[in-house]
């Protein structure tokens, strides 16, 4: 079974690896298949299964459910799991929250934001609950970002971006997500942190990758962001598809210049 002592090694080693989401049995069996030992079960679900224009809608209970689906089909694979929106707005919802998700089935919590969590993460940390946190574009924030932008373009933000990953290390969380940071920042941010940095939009420059599944086959269509690509037109099955992200993330091919921000 992928612990997060794998990830720490891989960070040591130097070597990539390749994240995916998933939402059902059925996917996450077949990802596991392919080579995908690390998965996410993310409250992107609320846009791509049940058809939100955000993230905001899901709830804890759509993320209990999903989390026991891809676990039962990837029973050995490292699982996070989504603390959805406002379910951690207080410590005392935050550890009702993440116990319903460990009981589900995840290895570890994701919760968005940065220094505002130190206490919350430390505490989660404190009472046996594995934290990843989430910096640069936090979906549940996109009411005061006013869209999905990429962060880390003035000085003073991507300041802060370091100063809030470097804080949430501190406090205990052992995964970190950056996503659409700006390539230099992202470097700046995994070679800061001893944990794990998985990219999303932030250039090849992290730990590993993570894609949302639909993004990755091509399901997205003429939405996909720009930062994905779709492993499925090569030509092949789904299997092939996955294979192909994994083989691609692990030799550095994926992502590409195309596929990252630099100004």
């Amino acid at each position: 079974m992928t612990t997060i002592a794998h990830l720490r090694n891989w960070k040591q080693q130097q070597r990539k690896f390749a994240s995916m989401t998933a939402y059902d049995a059925a996917f996450s069996r077949l990802f596991a298949e392919q080579g995908v030992e690390i998965m996410l079960v993310g409250d992107s679900l609320g846009m791509t299964m049940q058809g939100h224009v955000s993230t905001l809608p899901v709830t804890v209970a759509d993320i209990v459910y999903h989390t026991h689906c891809v676990r039962r089909g990837a029973p050995s694979c490292f699982l996070l799991a989504d603390l959805p929106f406002m379910s951690y707005a207080t410590s005392f919802q935050a550890y009702e929250n993440a116990a319903a998700l460990m009981r589900a089935g995840a290895n570890m919590v994701k919760l968005e934001g940065g220094a505002w969590l130190t206490d919350i993460v430390s505490s989660l940390t404190e009472r046996a609950v594995p934290v990843c946190g989430h910096l640069g574009l936090t979906p549940q924030s996109v009411n005061i970002f006013g869209g999905y932008k990429v962060q880390g373009r003035d000085p003073a933000g991507a300041e802060q971006l370091l100063a809030d990953a470097l804080s949430l290390e501190q406090a205990g969380a052992q995964l970190l997500v950056l996503e659409c940071v700006l390539v230099g920042l992202a470097e700046r941010v995994t070679q800061a942190l001893t944990i794990p940095v998985i990219g999303i939009g932030s250039g090849p420059v992290t730990d590993g990758q993570i894609l949302v599944m639909q993004d990755a086959l091509g399901i997205t269509g003429d939405s996909a962001p720009s930062f994905s690509s779709n492993f499925l037109s090569a030509g092949g099955d789904i299997a092939t598809a996955v294979r192909r992200y994994v083989q691609e993330v692990e030799s550095g091919h994926f992502p590409a210049a195309e596929h990252s921000f630099y100004s």
